[in-house]
């Protein structure tokens, strides 16, 4: 099986899509399927190519046990939308970039990972500060993507 792969998706790509990006790593990792994917992150702005997670986020992920050493801004590329099976931003806006940059018949799927939670958007904590209901949004949504991307591939389920 190929593995799966995961792009998560916002403004700057140093908050919301860092944090979900080594969020989702920690569950797949939990249930021994870290084999199984590929998870990255990117931007949709050029704002902050090349930088580290924004301190209050890291600090956000170190609160829980998670670490995004290492971890540099990218933007989002056209190729992005064959190499990974699952395009997922945060919010109303970056979607519609996403979709204005998408090709007109995407291989892969495009959502905002509230849509596997509930729906909604996950506010901007870079603006709001509130990095701790930005972590739960991002939990939530991450859970519900894996149960998801189960559902579509019996071969990971337990």
């Amino acid at each position: 099986m190929a593995r799966i792969g995961v792009m998560f998706v916002c403004y700057g790509n140093i908050c919301r899509s860092p944090m979900a990006e080594f969020v989702f790593k920690r569950l797949v990792f939990e249930e021994g399927l870290s084999d199984k994917f590929e998870i990255e992150s990117s931007a949709t702005s050029g704002e902050h190519i090349g930088d580290p997670p924004d301190r209050r986020a890291a600090n956000e992920l170190r609160m829980h046990g998670i670490s995004c050493d290492g971890k540099r801004g990218r933007r989002l590329k056209r190729s992005d939308f064959v190499d990974f099976d699952y395009i997922v931003c945060m919010d109303s806006m970056n979607m519609e970039y996403i979709r204005w940059m998408a090709p007109a018949e995407p291989v892969c799927e495009i959502a905002k990972l509230l849509d596997y939670a509930g729906g909604g958007d996950i506010s901007d904590p870079y603006y709001t500060g509130d990095f701790g209901r930005t972590y739960c949004d991002i939990e939530r949504g991450c859970r519900g993507l894996l149960d998801s991307i189960r559902a579509e591939h019996p071969e990971l389920r337990p």
